[in-house]
Order: structure tokens, then C-alpha cells, then sequence
């Protein structure tokens, strides 16, 4: 585990390294969530990666882990209670549990689970407005706040990432619920900086402009969809979920030893640019 005092000492000559380190990551066995793992572990960390289902994708990603020579585990729970209630912390709580006791050493977090569930704004139901958040922001912050509680008591200086999403700045149709969900994951991050960087923790979160992923397949169905985002895109690319790992390994680095209460888009300039350049005729 690594002390307040010794947080500094366990990559010695590597800030980017996160040897040493033992990272939680949710929604951890594919896409997005898939290829941060993959890239922690490619950076050293061990590793406890949460699920939904124990299913080709995640064994692939275990395996793939594991063939870094880390230590990784499987950890298979669903972080959307059944009924709908007030009973997320319950179920943070027992996955932060859960995963203590797979690894006690979970020094890192990184909260990616996610959800898309909206269509046509009138269809909106509240269904899906509560599981979009509860996915999307509430068991991030439930599961901060036991992880939190487990390091401080333990003074262990913790690193916390959320996946937010260029959503959470720039704003789509249909998107109603999980805009509104992901622009409340970039205010909690700047919240939860406030309340932890003092105590010696510190929380940040990797933003993606539009990847490729299992839940954006019509980017590969769809060749003009394609063509018109890589038009809104100063970089002209609309990549795989690749891109996502490196910024995240970094923020959760001694290199990002400074960096607390920010989002780091990773969007190929998409939220920089105001008007993209018209298609040529």
C-alpha cells in the first residue's frame, strides 16, 4: 500500500509508471473501459476489473492484462439495483467490498461505467432518467466515497479517475439524460477536488470526444455518420478506444502529480473548435 509519505517512491526514475500500483476500474471489460484497462496494465498497475458479465469480452481483456505480467482479476456485479431505489450506496458499498477483498491493495480508481439509454426527448421516461444516473453518476460517487473512506483510514494516497465525455461540455439531440448525466460527472469532479485534494487524494477525469466502442456501432454501419463527424473533428479522425488509455494511465501517474479537479478531453479538438469548416462541394 502506499502511504501519504511514500507516494511518491514506488516508480522510481518512471513518472508515468503505475507499478506498484493496484487500480479498480468499473465497467472495465470492454470498449472505453476495456482499453483503459488494457493500458494500465501495459503501464504496470495491477488490476481488479469490474463487469456486468463474465462473457468473451471480458476474459479477453483479462487475458490481455494478465500477458502484461500484472496481476488481474475478474469482478462480476451490476451496479443498477433492482428495483430502482435509493439502495446505490448499498450497492457501492458491496462492490467496494467485493473488491477489497479480491485485492486489498486498490490504491486507484477509475470509475467508467456508463450507460446511453435516451431517445426522442418526448420518449423519456423515468426509468430511463434514473438508470442513466445511477450508472452514470451515482455509483461513481458512491463507490468514491467507500474507496475514500477504506483509504483514509489507512492513509493511502489515492489517485480517482471518472470517464466523462465531451458530452458532459457539447450537447447532441436525443441526448437529454445522458448529457445532464455526464455535466454532473465533470461538477463532482471539481467538488470532489475540493474535498479530497486537501486530505491527500485526487481526482480527475478523462473526457472522450466520439470513439469507436460496442455502444457506437454506427459509426461503423453508417459511412456518411462517419464522414460528418470526422468533418467536426479538427483532427479529422473519429479513432478506436484506444486513445482512451495513455491519458488516463497519465492522470493516474506521478506525472499528473499537480493536475486535480480537471477534465482532460481527449476529442481530437472536437470541443475547441466552434464551427467546423463546410463539407467541400
Amino acid at each position: 500500500m502506499h502511504s501519504m509519505e511514500s507516494a511518491k517512491k514506488h516508480s522510481p526514475g518512471n513518472p508515468f509508471s503505475l507499478a506498484g500500483r493496484t487500480v479498480l476500474i468499473t465497467g472495465g471489460t470492454q470498449g472505453v473501459g476495456g482499453a483503459i484497462a488494457r493500458s494500465i496494465a501495459e503501464a504496470g498497475g495491477d488490476l481488479v476489473i469490474h463487469g456486468l458479465r463474465d462473457d468473451s469480452s471480458a476474459r479477453d481483456t483479462l487475458s490481455a492484462c494478465r500477458e502484461c505480467g500484472v496481476g488481474a482479476e475478474l469482478l462480476i456485479a451490476d451496479l443498477i439495483p433492482e428495483p430502482l431505489s435509493d439502495s446505490a450506496r448499498h450497492v457501492a458499498e458491496t462492490l467496494c467490498r467485493e473488491a477489497l477483498r479480491i485485492n486489498p491493495h486498490i490504491d486507484s480508481l477509475v470509475n467508467n461505467a456508463g450507460t446511453y439509454l435516451d431517445g426522442d426527448f418526448l420518449d423519456t421516461t423515468s426509468e430511463i432518467f434514473y438508470r442513466t444516473f445511477q450508472l452514470n453518476v451515482a455509483a461513481g460517487l458512491f463507490l468514491t466515497r467507500a474507496l475514500v473512506a477504506s483509504w483514509l483510514s489507512s492513509s493511502i494516497a489515492g489517485r480517482i479517475v471518472f470517464t466523462g465525455s465531451i458530452n458532459g461540455l457539447l450537447s447532441e439531440a436525443e441526448h437529454v439524460c445522458y448529457d445532464a448525466s455526464k455535466g454532473a460527472v465533470a461538477a463532482m469532479v471539481r467538488s470532489l477536488c475540493a474535498e479530497l485534494a486537501p486530505r491527500g487524494i485526487r481526482v480527475n477525469a478523462m473526457a472522450p470526444g466520439l470513439v469507436i466502442t460496442p455502444m457506437t456501432q454506427i459509426i461503423e454501419k453508417e459511412p456518411a455518420f462517419r464522414s460528418w463527424m470526422e468533418i467536426h473533428t479538427p483532427n479529422r479522425r473519429v479513432p478506436n478506444a484506444t486513445v482512451c488509455g495513455p491519458p488516463t494511465v497519465f492522470l493516474l501517474s506521478d506525472a499528473a502529480e499537480h493536475i486535480h479537479g480537471q477534465t482532460l478531453y481527449v476529442d481530437g479538438g472536437m470541443s475547441a473548435w466552434q464551427q467546423p469548416s463546410p463539407p467541400a462541394q
